[in-house]
């Protein structure tokens, strides 16, 4: 997050503190007719050679609604069981199972490396929401395409999230997409209205809602375009890069999920929570199982690297982060690690101040931290041992170089020598991008602190 990047929104400022994901994905219909739009261009070899001045006459849209009808109630039961046990044993079910096999460390990309708990050569480095408006390139999609057709259809998905890369070669290439993006799957639509974010029309508010929750069975059927994304960057960028993937936190989509939408306060939530916690328990156990499936479907289809956003933990009292976000990251993590040992897992704690202490028993391979609290203080508390992601306040990239410089500096050498250089928050929308490209070369010409 996040609708417009690994972050906040970049559409519209008044969607920023929703989302530290990425790009929004909107509801399928419950028909699931799934619509793929393809782009005919004359003789481009890129998205990025049509020259769009003209927003709409490049474009010619073929669009094909698939005569295919995915009906759940009445697909065999066994067949989905197949599925899921296809996906537990690695299968991929047809996807990516070459390009995803261990290589060994030395081929291994420089992010991958240093999350997986190496010492790297130098810090990598990459940021939240470093693909977005801030780009001109990304406007000339984001002025004439609405969210769906941008992240829905794999070719313009593949082509934004390749676009930071192109232009400033960080060690990580994020897919485009958003920490939403399971939940239709699991029978919870979604729209985003615009100034006010994503908008769940059937919010949960009791434990029949939980109950009549779908289980997460075919990641693959219900979300292609996800596995479509990852194989083609993991293609395109040759491990050159790290290829990440994430989603929200079972408590970051439950909260979403109950709430209809963002609220400054979580208000229904915390009310389910002292009023009738076994609902959000439930709630929270159900979601934790389906996020198990769909990473691991990710993992199959090209992640290198998984990273969980929890964007509403600073809702939570350190109490309350302990019993309803980071037990259930515990669970998805343990689990996803039995399938997928080989794969780091990066956990993002929105709001981690006050929350450190307990992140010392997170068995995520990196713990990734906000601008709110000093690099030196979570090495100090998570240790020398711990790879920690973070933490440049993303306001930096408007200052001046020598700002930008300094801070990253200071970063680099207070994380030490396991360190992923990144922002504590999105990259925000106006930044130049001649701001990004020094926060990225100052880095790649740093030496690793030891």
């Amino acid at each position: 997050g996040g609708w417009e990047g690994v972050g906040h929104g970049d559409d519209d400022d008044d969607n920023e503190e929703y989302c530290e994901s990425g790009f929004v994905l909107f509801q399928r219909p419950a028909s699931l007719l799934f619509q793929r739009i393809s782009l005919s261009f004359s003789s481009a070899p890129s998205f990025l050679s049509l020259g769009l001045e003209n927003k709409y006459e490049p474009f010619s849209f073929s669009v094909m609604k698939s005569a295919r009808l995915v009906s759940r109630s009445s697909q065999p039961q066994q067949q989905k069981r197949k599925t899921m046990e296809d996906g537990r044993r690695g299968s991929g079910r047809g996807r990516c199972n070459v390009c995803c096999s261990a290589a060994s460390s030395a081929q291994d990309p420089l992010l991958l490396r240093v999350a997986r708990g190496e010492v790297g050569e130098r810090t990598p480095v990459w940021l939240l929401r470093q693909a977005g408006r801030y780009m001109p390139e990304f406007r000339k999609f984001s002025d004439v395409l609405p969210f769906r057709e941008r992240s829905e259809t794999a070719e313009i998905a593949v082509e934004l999230s390749l676009q930071p890369w192109n232009a400033f070669k960080p060690d990580g290439v994020i897919m485009f997409s958003d920490i939403l993006t399971p939940l239709p799957a699991l029978g919870i639509d979604f729209d985003v209205v615009k100034g006010k974010g994503p908008i769940i029309s059937n919010a949960i508010k009791s434990m029949d809602d939980v109950v009549g929750l779908r289980p997460m069975l075919s990641p693959d059927e219900d979300l292609p375009f996800v596995g479509e994304i990852l194989s083609t960057l993991r293609k395109e960028v040759n491990n050159e890069a790290t290829v990440i993937g994430f989603v929200g936190t079972p408590w970051t989509l439950a909260a979403y999920s109950v709430e209809g939408g963002a609220d400054r306060y979580a208000k229904k939530t915390k009310t389910m929570m002292f009023n009738e916690p076994q609902i959000l328990h439930s709630l929270l156990e159900h979601v934790s199982d389906a996020l198990v499936e769909y990473c691991s479907y990710q993992i199959q289809s090209g992640a290198q690297i998984m990273q969980l956003f929890d964007s509403w933990a600073h809702h939570l009292t350190p109490e309350q982060f302990q019993v309803y976000s980071l037990d259930y990251v515990e669970k998805v993590i343990t689990k996803l690690k039995e399938r997928h040992p080989e794969t780091p897992v990066l956990f993002y704690v929105n709001g981690c101040g006050g929350k450190l202490e307990m992140l010392r028993s997170c068995s995520a391979d990196v713990i990734a931290v906000d601008h709110g609290v000093r690099m030196k203080d979570a090495r100090e508390i998570l240790g020398s041992g711990r790879t920690l992601q973070g933490n440049v306040d993303p306001m930096t990239l408007f200052g001046t170089d020598e700002e930008i410089k300094s801070a990253v500096e200071k970063c680099i050498e207070e994380g030490g020598s396991r360190h992923i250089l990144n922002v504590g928050n999105g990259v925000i929308q106006g930044t130049p991008p001649s701001s990004v490209d020094t926060f990225i070369q100052t880095c790649k010409k740093s030496l690793v602190t030891v």
